[in-house]
């Protein structure tokens, strides 16, 4: 464990990109909780309304890191793209400081942000290539660590904000918080992103027109995988949106308790993603996915049931095997797919959010209308260890053939 931190730490690549998921994780830590009670409970959107730009943010957020990974493997420009997509996390935050109300709100998180989405994308494609300098067998570790140290932040910046709500903080304190954040993604980028065409692995463009690309991305068994994996996705962002808006809904807790919930997970997922190295080779990826799937549904599904009681913090340890499993091992499997095309794999993980988002917006906008928020974390629950199942079958299927 202690030797892959300092591998990466000791190669100037791996080691931005970690400095750079430490800063995106502790951007997410600080929004991501809290984006569903800003919009529902601080500028007044319903439920139904709330799905809506979770939506449309999806839907743009693929949509360009789709393009983005393809153009980046046509071009081999990474590292002017990364610039641009870290960029929108300034100017989504700003808008929202300098409005305060519903539209800047909606215009920001549905239309400016969902750009940046891309940027972990691009971290990912970076980590692959500069892993591509290692032996085989420390690559899948490597990338492991890189995504443990993106939940990293989780553990030291939600505590703080326990802390910062129960002393009667707003909930729009975030922004300027996130705004600093972006600023320093951005201002690291440019300086130490290895420069277009001069890097130490080989990164050939790819020679494949746009169409060629997502011919190949489209490929059925490809994208029947994408939409397994993206059941799981799904049940993940439910998690985000629906344990905020428990919390707040049930007497007795609220903002400070959904950041202890959510600083409890990350800082228990963390140790179990730098011990998953140990495991892998040992039990078949698609099994773990699985396996982790399930665990990871027991806490979700569980959640609205047991929030009124102390037991609900025993659902984070559940949560969080389950979550280093299904944060880290889809992310691997799915850049396998396209291997020789580090853009494109990035932009499968893209493809699998935008399933997760659309399963995520669904079952929570039937679940909340039929019987409220419980039955939106168990139908989410079901979906994605049905999802999880159905990847296990079709890695089963050709195998035999």
């Amino acid at each position: 464990m202690l030797r892959l931190i300092r591998l990466v730490l000791s190669d100037p690549a791996l080691r931005l990109a970690a400095v750079l998921l430490v800063l995106f994780g502790a951007h997410a830590a600080t929004m991501g909780p809290y984006v569903s009670a800003l919009a529902i409970k601080v500028f007044g959107l319903s439920d139904r309304a709330y799905s809506g730009v979770l939506l449309v943010a999806s839907v743009l957020s693929v949509s360009a890191s789709v393009g983005l990974g393809i153009l980046a493997d046509q071009r081999a420009n990474r590292r002017a793209i990364a610039l641009g997509t870290s960029a929108m996390l300034i100017v989504g935050s700003g808008l929202v400081l300098a409005g305060e109300n519903w539209i800047v709100f909606v215009i920001a998180n549905a239309l400016i942000l969902p750009l940046s989405a891309s940027i972990f994308g691009q971290l990912f494609a970076l980590s692959r290539l500069a892993a591509s300098t290692h032996p085989d067998a420390d690559r899948p570790a490597i990338l492991s660590t890189l995504r443990a140290l993106f939940a990293l932040p989780w553990v030291v910046v939600l505590p703080i904000w326990s802390v910062v709500f129960d002393q009667g903080a707003a909930l729009t304190a975030i922004y300027p918080v996130t705004l600093s954040l972006g600023a320093a993604i951005v201002a690291l980028t440019f300086l130490f992103w290895p420069r277009d065409g001069a890097t130490r692995w080989p990164d050939p463009k790819s020679g494949l027109s746009f169409r060629q690309s997502l011919r190949e991305m489209a490929n059925l068994p490809i994208l029947a995988r994408v939409v397994a994996l993206g059941t799981i996705n799904g049940a993940v962002m439910l998690y985000l949106v629906v344990m905020g808006l428990v919390f707040e809904a049930t007497p007795g807790r609220g903002a400070a308790d959904t950041a202890l919930y959510a600083g409890l997970m990350a800082g228990l997922e963390v140790p179990f993603m730098l011990a998953l190295p140990l495991v892998l080779g040992r039990v078949e990826r698609t099994t773990l996915i699985w396996i982790g799937a399930a665990l990871y549904a027991t806490h979700l599904g569980l959640i609205p049931l047991l929030a009124p009681t102390p037991f609900v913090w025993l659902l984070t340890l559940p949560g969080a095997i389950g979550g280093a499993v299904v944060l880290t091992q889809p992310m691997a499997y799915l850049q396998d797919l396209l291997s020789n095309r580090p853009g494109a794999g990035a932009s499968l993980m893209a493809l699998q959010k935008l399933a997760g988002d659309g399963f995520s917006a669904a079952v929570f906008a039937i679940g909340t209308a039929l019987a409220g928020y419980e039955l939106a974390a168990a139908a989410g629950a079901i979906l994605g260890v049905a999802g999880a199942g159905m990847l296990w079958a079709l890695d089963r299927r050709a195998a035999r053939s």
